[in-house]
């Protein structure tokens, strides 16, 4: 069973920066993608970031692009989301997400396993 934790969430002024990770448990991750999502309570989640966890190619919405940067490190089985630049719109939890695929996913379908989520909360 796919488990993922994430950490690393908290309050940071705006402007700041923050790195999330997710560590990854349960299968290997050849032919998986990994991504990052975020939910704002009443909103739709919406896609942040994703990789393909064996080529390292990666996929971010206009909302990211440019300050967020995905990654991974296959040797610990971890997924990190470095925000740089935040502002108080990014303010969600965010969660870590997994699933089969061969490409670069640019929705949430191909993820299957989902964390817990953590928090972010950008101060104006």
């Amino acid at each position: 069973q796919v488990q993922l934790v994430e950490s690393g969430g908290g309050l940071v002024q705006a402007g700041g920066s923050l790195r999330l990770s997710c560590a990854a448990s349960g299968r290997t991750f050849n032919s998986y993608a990994m991504g990052w999502f975020r939910q704002i309570p009443g909103k739709e989640r919406e896609l942040v970031a994703t990789i393909n966890w064996t080529t390292g190619d990666t996929y971010y919405p206009d909302s990211v692009k440019g300050r967020f940067t995905i990654s991974r490190d296959k040797a610990k089985n971890t997924v990190y989301l470095q925000m740089n630049s935040l502002k108080p719109e990014d303010t969600a939890v965010y969660y870590c997400a997994a699933g089969p695929s061969l490409r670069v996913p640019v929705t949430s379908t191909p993820f299957r396993y989902w964390g817990q989520g953590t928090q972010v909360t950008v101060s104006s």
